[in-house]
């Protein structure tokens, strides 16, 4: 199997955490190898400024893309891997507990909260404009994960290499206060924008118990902007097909033999990992995806 075909299945099977991974990546990746081409060419090509997010609401005008994009990008290299290390960790967390559909949701709502607080707070401390940062990365809407978390099960345990045996919220509590205390310094923007998504998991929690899901709103969202791409159905055309038919039947079986399969490895993948699948399940799943 090849390499592309081995990542094709990591990213179908690997869940929405290893596909926002796996976005973060290419899209931090793609800008530079073009920037790098074109600059061999003597072209100038800086992107940076069309998908961060200004201190300015009226560069909203003519970039309103950015109250999203900043939050799929990343200034450097360490950076992006710290995010992604952090992401993957607390990704696993958060789905002990709630569904993917919840953490999509709430990864994407950290992300508008977060630039919200980021421009608001430039309003609100006229200091911070001597400090001015554009903002990129996904730390607030990691940041809205990590308290969710640990607001919903502040005593999870958690085994950390070289220290030992944690508890979440002890983990959420180190990440607020490296926030709080390089406010006064270099991209104050940037940590407040943290801090607001730090706010907007715990409210998500205090929301969810009292019975309101803000997650369910992107997944209407969603689902309703799909419907916009989907072709119109003929309620007054209906199929027929005749199940006395020996081929009808005979490809039915064989359908639901599939999905057993599947439904085997799946939850093979689910109790030990993706790498226990031998070569003919990863290639079996791989064919069926197709």
């Amino acid at each position: 199997m090849s390499v592309f075909n081995e990542i094709k299945q990591q990213y179908q099977l690997g869940g929405v955490v290893t596909q926002i991974i796996f976005w973060n990546i290419i899209l931090f990746a793609f800008p530079l190898i073009v920037q790098s081409v074109l600059m061999m060419f003597g072209i100038s090509f800086q992107y940076s400024h069309w998908i961060s997010l200004s201190s300015d609401p009226t560069e909203l005008l003519y970039k309103p893309w950015s109250v999203f994009t900043y939050a799929f990008f990343h200034f450097d290299f360490l950076h992006l891997i710290f995010n992604l290390i952090t992401l993957h960790f607390i990704g696993v967390i958060f789905q002990v507990f709630f569904t993917q559909k919840q953490l999509v949701g709430l990864y994407i709502l950290g992300v508008l909260f977060s630039g919200l607080i980021y421009i608001l707070s430039f309003f609100i401390f006229p200091v911070l404009e001597s400090r001015v940062v554009p903002l990129i990365g996904a730390s607030g809407a990691i940041m809205a994960i990590i308290f969710a978390s640990a607001s919903y099960s502040p005593h999870t345990p958690v085994r950390l290499l070289l220290i030992g045996n944690v508890k979440l919220w002890h983990i959420a509590m180190v990440f607020l206060i490296l926030d709080i205390i390089q406010l006064p310094y270099q991209n104050t923007g940037g940590h407040l924008a943290h801090l607001g998504g730090a706010l907007f998991g715990y409210l998500y929690i205090v929301l969810l118990k009292s019975g309101i899901d803000l997650s369910k709103f992107w997944s209407y969202l969603t689902a309703e902007g799909s419907k916009l791409f989907q072709p119109k159905k003929n309620k007054n055309f209906t199929v027929h097909r005749n199940t006395n038919n020996p081929d009808f039947n005979k490809n039915r079986i064989i359908k639901t033999k599939t999905q057993q399969q599947i439904d085997e490895i799946l939850d093979k993948i689910s109790k030990s990992g993706y790498d226990s699948l031998s070569k003919e399940e990863k290639d079996f799943l791989f064919k069926a995806g197709k």
